[in-house]
This record gives structure tokens, C-alpha cells and sequence, in this order.
């Protein structure tokens, strides 16, 4: 579990996170190595699908560093369409057992929005923690499930679903809405028994490419919230649309802008690419000795 302190936003004493039973203090950024066994993510939909595939690819991620790996079912790209909780805990289903039991240490963050998909992947698979896109919003029975589980619990923001989050996104102040945003949401989790909670901006939910850059610089501000951050910007089109290239040439746009979120006080980054992302905090942990 998250060990914090809301009255000490600037985090001087480490936080702590219980991962399957390991007390993990955070004295440096964790990496989250995303697998997506899905067809249609922007990046590597189609990939790692299939069991061969999907083992190769956490051996890679574990092998290159990651702390989590961060398993999801359902593309959350813009434009994407909803699928059933009968299809994403198929293909779940079909991937899972064998990952869990060729890496059986392996740290397990489940990226989903449903509460069903929670209860039964934590009963069987010994799922370590939930990344939830819509912060609880998609279904009225996720934090109390994540609450009693008592596994830490990702809450991103996002305006919009996937299917329209990215038709005219408009904010009167970005920063200010999203820090009232998740205001309100921390209050209703403490309510319901969640204190175990990380926040994640939603870079790309619902947010212009101005509207991205804006919001990673002020990370620092979201942090003040007292809980610890995780960014998310690997391969994104706030990446390659600057750059005019495509998701597969962005790797070292996205390794500049996890050191810019790092430098702002990123706390976990969530990535396609391990290696350089673990090079990336050794080095900005470097420069921050140095102050």
C-alpha cells in the first residue's frame, strides 16, 4: 500500500508501496512495461496477443527492468470502440494463467474498468494492482472492490470516452480543473476505504497536444495533491505530431519528455520501452544528486 502524507505534499519522506507482500519504498521512479494483448492498440495492437508472443515480451520487460507490468485487454486509443466484459476477460483468460505461471514474481497492474474483470483476475491470477482509465467513473463498484482488496489503485483523468475524448477537448484551465477533478475523487475513494491511490493525468484523454505540453508542465502542481504520479506518454501522438513521424520513430521523443516528467517529480512512468526508460531515471537521478 501507498504510505503518504497529505500534509507533505513535497514527498520528503519516501513513499511506500506493498507489492504482493514486499514493502517497496520509493526512493527512486518505478517503470511500468506495458503488454497489451490487445488487436487495436495504436502502438503494438496485434503483437503480443497470443501466448508465445505476450511471454516473450514480459521476459523482455522484466529482463530489461520493469518494476509492473501493466497487462491490458481493451484499447483505450481514440476512436476505439467498446468491447464486452465477455470478450476482454476471454482474451485475458486465454494470456494470463500462462504469464502468471512462468513469471510467477512478476508485479501484475490490470488495466481495466471493470469490476467483474478485478475480483476474478485478483482470485486466480493474483493481480497486484488496478489501472483504471476512468477513475472509478465506468462502474459504481470499482473502488470499493479495489478497497477491499486492499491493492494500490490507479486514477486517471480522461474527458470523454475513447470513442469521442479527442472531438474539440476544451478546458477553461486545464491544470485547475483536473486538480479539482481528482480533489473530488480522492474525497469520494477516502470515503469508500481507498487511500492507496496514484494519480495519472490522462495524457491524451481528452486533451489537445497544447493542452499535453501545458499539462506536463505542471505535473509538479498535481503532485501537491500528496499522492504519488504516474505518466503516461509513451509513443503519443503529443510525441509524433510534434515531431511529424509516426508512433514507431518516437522513442526518442518520448525518452525527452519522461526525463522533463521525471524532472517534475514523475513517480512512476508507463512505457512500451524498458531499457531506455531505465537509463532515463538513472540519469535524471544522477542530475538530481547533484542539487
Amino acid at each position: 500500500m501507498f504510505q503518504n502524507s497529505k500534509h507533505n505534499s513535497m514527498h520528503k519522506t519516501p513513499l511506500s508501496l506493498n507489492l504482493n507482500g514486499e514493502l517497496k519504498i520509493l526512493c527512486k521512479p518505478l517503470i511500468m512495461g506495458i503488454l497489451n494483448i490487445t488487436p487495436d492498440s495504436f502502438h503494438d495492437g496485434g503483437k503480443f496477443d497470443d501466448v508465445y508472443n505476450a511471454q516473450k515480451q514480459v521476459e523482455k520487460i522484466l529482463s530489461e527492468g520493469a518494476d509492473i507490468v501493466d497487462i491490458g485487454a481493451i484499447s483505450s486509443q481514440p476512436g476505439a470502440k467498446t468491447i464486452s466484459s465477455k470478450e476482454e476477460f476471454a482474451r485475458l483468460n486465454n494470456i494470463l494463467p500462462h504469464l502468471r505461471k512462468e513469471f510467477p514474481k512478476m508485479i501484475v497492474s490490470l488495466d481495466t474498468y471493470r469490476s467483474e474483470i478485478v475480483k476474478y483476475m485478483y482470485e486466480y491470477y493474483n493481480i497486484n494492482m488496478v489501472n483504471d482509465i476512468s477513475s472509478g467513473d465506468a462502474d459504481n463498484e470499482m473502488i470499493e472492490t479495489v478497497a477491499k482488496l486492499k491493492i494500490p489503485y490507479v486514477a486517471m483523468h480522461k474527458k470523454g470516452n475513447p470513442e469521442n475524448m479527442q472531438e474539440n477537448p476544451n478546458y477553461q484551465n486545464i491544470t485547475t480543473e483536473i486538480l479539482m477533478y481528482f480533489g473530488e475523487r480522492i474525497s469520494e475513494m477516502n470515503r469508500l476505504g481507498l487511500n492507496d491511490i496514484i494519480l495519472d493525468p490522462g495524457f491524451g484523454f481528452g486533451k489537445t497536444v497544447n493542452h499535453n505540453y501545458e499539462l506536463l508542465k505542471n505535473v509538479k502542481e498535481i503532485k501537491a495533491l500528496g499522492y504519488p504520479i504516474l505518466v503516461g506518454i509513451s509513443r503519443k501522438s503529443m510525441i509524433y505530431k510534434v515531431l511529424d513521424c509516426l508512433p514507431k520513430d518516437s522513442l526518442i521523443g518520448t525518452t525527452v519528455l519522461n526525463a522533463v516528467a521525471l524532472w517534475q517529480g514523475a513517480d512512476i512512468l508507463r512505457v512500451h520501452d524498458v531499457k531506455e526508460a531505465v537509463e532515463t531515471v538513472k540519469l535524471i537521478g544522477k542530475l538530481k544528486e547533484t542539487n
